[in-house]
């Protein structure tokens, strides 16, 4: 049930429009901010060098901001944790009163302020200048004392904030994110940080479902259906029914997949006498296989490629020989469909 506006409220007939405008104050921003990362004298010099020393530092990325940067600080600190550089997040006011023992010689501290002349910041700076720690700087003041002070002064395009008195800040926080965000991809393509490795801090949740690896839901060992080429088709059968998969692989003498037989194969040659039948006159000699290190979706997009899909996958090692098998129904178990 919708409530009623008050009596002396004026229903915002021009909400839409005022939203437009806002996005596209903010969008402006990230333009601005955009092209400042292009030039090599400018912001894109020092975003360079700012990558440059985070590479080189042995401890962790310290990340402070208070207000609303403080905040944007926040959610930086955690994509740059989940995304492989160990950070934290220190707030300036706690750090006047002890936290500034959670920051380690082998830091860097990464701030953020609009304005440059946060006074919360000031022993948080006052402190790597003592120590001779990196402090990085990201504010749209280049003269603040921030900036002055700081180690590499990130200086962003002073920028209209979306809101009308000009007062809240809303372009200016959405370009620091932006910002964060280019600083943590930076950091992760140059480490070379992987799928695998993105996947073992987020193991929860339809995100660690698409990041599971085959390996991570493959039947082994005796629950894989097995035979050999010169096995009758009665005992594919058995074979088949037995381990629940919906076919059967079959292995040659050194160990090697020879080929593989589904249940669709079955029913395709029901035509031939299945008790002098062998599994080599109906097996596929080219099935399709998977790596076991392949994640679970690059399998599930194996198995939809056809134009008769697949239900199940033999897992290989580098011999080529059967070390697994993953079927349809694990991926949609596991989240992943």
């Amino acid at each position: 049930m919708t409530t009623p506006l008050p009596s002396s409220v004026t229903a915002p007939t021009t909400a839409g429009m005022d939203a437009a405008t806002t996005v596209r104050m903010e969008q402006a921003g990230l333009d601005a901010l955009a092209h400042a990362f292009e030039d090599p004298n400018g912001l894109g010099g020092a975003f360079s060098r700012a990558v440059e020393i985070l590479l080189g530092i042995q401890g962790r990325v310290v990340v402070t901001g208070i207000g609303k940067s403080g905040h944007v600080a926040r959610k930086i600190q955690a994509t740059l944790a989940s995304t492989g550089t160990p950070s934290l997040y220190v707030h300036p006011a706690e750090a006047s009163h002890g936290d500034l023992g959670m920051v380690q010689p082998d830091d860097a501290i990464l701030a953020f302020s609009n304005s440059g002349e946060t006074t919360e910041l000031g022993d948080i700076a006052a402190h790597a200048l003592r120590t001779g720690q990196p402090l990085l700087a990201v504010t749209s003041k280049a003269t603040s004392t921030l900036a002055t002070t700081a180690t590499l002064a990130l200086t962003l395009p002073a920028m209209p904030e979306a809101c009308p008195m000009g007062l809240a800040p809303t372009t200016s926080t959405l370009m620091q994110l932006a910002f964060g965000d280019a600083l943590a991809v930076a950091l992760l393509r140059y480490r070379g940080f992987t799928a695998t490795q993105f996947g073992v801090f987020h193991p929860g949740g339809r995100l660690g479902a698409r990041l599971l690896t085959v390996r991570d839901v493959m039947h082994t060992g005796n629950a894989m259906p097995l035979t050999a080429p010169g096995t009758p088709m009665r005992d594919v059968i058995m074979e088949m029914t037995h381990k629940a998969l919906g076919c059967v692989g079959i292995v040659g003498q050194n160990g090697e997949l020879a080929g593989l037989i589904t249940d669709g194969d079955l029913r395709r040659a029901l035509d031939h006498d299945l008790t002098t039948t062998l599994a080599q006159n109906i097996m596929n000699p080219r099935p399709l296989t998977i790596n076991p290190d392949a994640l679970a979706s690059e399998a599930l997009q194996v198995m939809n490629a056809r134009k008769r899909p697949v239900t199940s996958l033999f897992v290989l090692n580098a011999d080529r020989q059967p070390i697994g098998v993953v079927h349809l129904h694990d991926l949609i178990r596991a989240g992943v469909g």
